[in-house]
């Protein structure tokens, strides 16, 4: 019942090792794999996810997509979430990308909004979310149409 992951982790981090940022170093801190632990939770707990910003364009794009075709989705803002900027970190070093949105479908990232519509505009979409895992399908924990998640 586990969940795949295309997981991409950043030479030296994976540790607890130091990152090198301009003229900054920065240590890689617990909360940061636990947020990676959040993103993976809310991703193998739900059908669909989108990891979302409150203003972004693409964003309401991809969630529009899914309120068309009546799809399920718990959305997580992450410019209205404490750990936001962290969990976007996160995002990135597992899918190989920072931007938003990150919609995910049955534990894997299909990539972002104009991915999202390709997807449904071919047909493709629907038939990746009928495949959902049962748990997920049926998951009643803040999953559901327009659903998000705020400030913890």
């Amino acid at each position: 019942m586990g969940v795949a992951f295309k997981l991409r982790v950043a030479s030296g981090t994976a540790s607890g090792g130091h990152v090198r940022m301009g003229n900054f170093t920065s240590s890689t801190s617990v909360a940061g794999s636990s947020c990676v632990q959040h993103v993976q939770e809310m991703v193998s707990q739900n059908c669909v996810v989108i990891f979302s910003k409150s203003t972004c364009p693409y964003c309401k794009m991809a969630k529009n997509v899914f309120n068309e075709i009546g799809a399920t989705y718990k959305v997580i803002e992450l410019d209205e979430h404490n750990d936001g900027r962290r969990m976007q970190e996160a995002l990135a070093q597992m899918t190989g990308a920072r931007t938003v949105p990150r919609v995910f479908i049955n534990g894997n990232c299909i990539g972002g909004g104009s991915d999202t519509k390709q997807l449904h505009q071919q047909g493709k979409l629907r038939p990746l979310i009928e495949q959902c895992a049962p748990c997920c399908a049926s998951s009643s924990d803040g999953s559901g149409s327009g659903q998000f998640e705020s400030a913890k």
